[in-house]
């Protein structure tokens, strides 16, 4: 039977009060009242509507789907491994054999043997169609493995520990977990998190080897149903760091790796607008904090006296201060200078001291990789940039010289020659210049067609990085831009702090004012312009349809954040009292409650004509619940006045990643892809 009309939802009126205002719902039915469990006939019936209806309305394109398909998989190295990297006794690497969704973890003695097998993720995927794992973490004395799978996308892990000698599980089994997973008390003890009812990580617990679920020890528990908890080691792997925060404020307290149940160490006190975290070396606490400047500074302070910060190096407007690292002879810096990675060596006995590691190209992403051994004389880096491939890097600290290791491989060839990137700074309306990153062939002329790209949320920054699937827009005619927007931290925490709460609008707007930037520079023209987003960036792309709809030729929104009045509204939900500092809390604030009504995609869509929409949604995802998206598809389909392709796309057996395995995810992106030269009409 050939479909050929979209599914339209019921309307079931549904109302809420706040601050004296009525909100309507017609939609609101799609929630199925026993979520995570979807077990509602009506709302599954609906979503497997959507399902055929897009499958019909792709059908055309499923040679145009393969071809990318196989184009985007010819650049993939089929059969590739890491390069090993030396922790402790061993070297450690892992390797995609011919073919496989998943990968296999190796390692091999440093003195010499056999390589061994020590877990096998096509194994262990084998059955399901979905698979993630979670943590992996080998014990100190190397016998012992821990990991943690999810096999529904749910992200509600169950941790496993194998014995690496014989190769057997123990029965030792934690389910529900959603955390680290660290070795402390000789190997004899396993320190993880649960996740609640809420899906939130409200406490740090101690599990010895071989006792029973039911004895494990509660080392912390968070009572301030915002904040989440989590466990990692010092550098030195002398102490267990337990953080609690939520996206403005933290609190750390330190325990012996040796003696769990030792009393806690508070580092300090949680104030509000307070983010920090800790590393140890000797009886010197390093910390990083916001306390004095909002790019943070790194402080000292004694162990007998932790809440004692002595600056070390000063927070600076314009240099902002990512993080650190410690290592037994020197520590390591990373931070944003304009926007632009930097990673420097600094020296404990000589403040003075700093040596930056210089990068080739203009604009680049860099950063630390693994290096899990203290004593090191050689740093792990990882380098890439929109026209060079990744690169894995060794940094000799004693020589200042980089030596490349590996840079990744595309079978079916790639020659950088060919393309040009370029960081273009566009005013925004307010006069803030934007940071804008293109990529394109530099035989592109005239105003063709352009992908944007942006997310601008949670102080997250997108960088500059390679893509090979991009390549498959580029080489068509696009030219590829990332919009680094307010509400990342690309330039600091000022531009985070300017796309948030009362200014989240600033993101929004932003976007927009790049898109007409673009045009005006005569690198497009309106409605060749297709744009992508997903999660808070799928917000984005809701909010800049409703405002500007005739900029955009194709869209496309994964598990779009976008019904945000209603998700703050409902303190039950997994992500929404973490949430209110990065929104606003509509529940006790009226402010708050009429600025998120103001911008909430779903709240704000009216009759008008929209441009060509691809939505897709998972229905175990735990982060943007399926009924947003569910919801926000019904209701422009009510709404618009137009007869441009609106399609939603629900994986029913995945979450907030879409499909799992390299290749499957591959699949959707090819899904992406036509669907956005079908809408441009763009020719092979």
């Amino acid at each position: 039977m050939t479909l050929t009309t979209p599914p339209l939802a019921a309307k079931i009126p549904s109302s809420t009060t706040h601050h004296g205002t009525t909100v309507t719902d017609d939609y609101a039915w799609l929630r199925d009242p026993g979520y995570p469990e979807v077990t509602d006939k009506a709302v599954l019936d609906h979503l497997k509507a959507e399902n055929a209806w897009f499958e019909a309305r792709m059908a055309s394109q499923q040679g145009r789907i393969d071809a990318l398909f196989k184009e985007m998989r010819a650049r993939i190295k089929e059969a590739d491994k890491s390069v090993p990297q030396k922790d402790g006794d061993y070297l450690y690497w892992i390797e995609f054999e011919e073919g496989a969704e998943y990968k296999k973890w190796w390692r091999r003695p440093v003195s010499g043997g056999a390589d061994q097998l020590i877990l096998d993720e096509v194994a262990l995927a084998q059955g399901h169609e979905y698979f993630r794992l979670g943590a992996l973490s080998v014990s100190a004395n190397g016998r012992l493995l821990a990991y943690a799978i999810d096999d529904n996308g749910s992200e509600r892990f169950t941790a496993r520990i194998k014995d690496l000698a014989t190769g057997e599980l123990l029965p030792d089994e934690i389910p529900g977990t959603l955390s680290s997973l660290v070795w402390v008390a000789g190997d004899k003890g396993l320190v993880y998190s649960l996740a609640n009812e809420q899906w939130r990580t409200d406490n740090a617990r101690l599990h010895w080897l071989g006792q029973p679920l039911d004895t494990d020890i509660e080392l912390y528990h968070e009572d301030d149903e915002g904040f989440r908890v989590g466990s990692s080691l010092s550098a030195n792997e002398e102490w267990l760091i337990i953080g609690s925060s939520d996206h403005e404020t933290s609190e750390v307290r330190l325990v012996p790796v040796a003696d769990p149940l030792a009393r806690p160490i508070l580092v300090r006190p949680r104030q509000t607008g307070v983010e920090y975290d800790v590393d140890l070396r000797g009886d010197t606490l390093f910390i990083h904090a916001n306390d004095t400047h909002e790019n943070f500074r790194l402080a000292t302070a004694p162990l007998a006296d932790p809440g004692n910060w002595t600056t070390l190096i000063a927070g600076s407007d314009a240099f902002y201060l990512t993080g650190f690292d410690l290592f037994r002879d020197f520590y390591v810096i990373e931070g944003r200078r304009a926007g632009l990675d930097q990673i420097e060596v600094r020296y404990y006995d000589d403040p003075a001291r700093v040596e930056p590691i210089v990068f080739p190209e203009a604009s680049y992403s860099a950063g630390l990789g693994d290096n899990p051994e203290w004593a090191v004389d050689t740093l792990r880096l990882s380098y890439e940039s929109m026209v060079s491939p990744a690169s894995v890097l060794d940094y000799s600290v004693a020589a200042r010289t980089l030596t490349t290791l590996k840079v990744q491989e595309i079978p079916s060839g790639y020659d950088a020659s060919l393309y040009v990137t370029e960081r273009l700074e566009i005013p925004a309306r307010d006069g803030t210049a934007i940071p804008v990153s293109v990529v394109m062939r530099r035989d592109r002329v005239g105003a063709g067609p352009l992908h944007l790209y942006g997310y601008g949320a949670y102080g997250i920054a997108i960088e500059p990085g390679f893509s090979t699937t991009r390549l498959s827009l580029v080489d068509r005619g696009f030219a590829y831009a990332i919009a680094h927007i307010r509400g990342g931290d690309d330039l600091g925490r000022a531009w985070y702090k300017a796309g948030k709460l009362e200014r989240r609008t600033n993101t929004f707007t932003d976007f927009v004012d790049v898109a007409n930037g673009l045009i005006a520079r005569g690198l497009t023209q309106a409605g060749r312009i297709s744009i992508s987003g997903g999660s808070a960036g799928g917000e984005l792309m809701g909010a800049v349809i409703n405002s500007d709809p005739g900029l955009w030729g194709a869209v496309v929104a994964h598990v779009p954040f976008v019904d945000v009045l209603a998700t703050m509204l409902d303190p039950t939900l997994p992500l929404t009292p973490g949430e209110w500092p990065e929104w606003g809390n509509p529940i006790e604030d009226k402010a708050a409650f009429e600025l998120i009504r103001s911008y909430s995609p779903y709240d704000q869509v009216r009759a008008q004509d929209y441009p060509p929409l691809l939505v897709t949604a998972g229905l175990n995802d735990p982060r943007v619940t399926y009924w947003e998206p569910a919801k926000w598809v019904a209701k422009l389909r009510e709404m618009k006045t137009d007869r441009n392709e609106l399609l939603l796309k629900t994986n029913m057996g995945a979450g907030h990643g879409g499909k799992s395995g390299r290749f499957e995810s591959l699949k959707e992106t090819a899904e992406e892809f036509a669907f956005i030269l079908w809408q441009l009409g763009v020719e092979e």
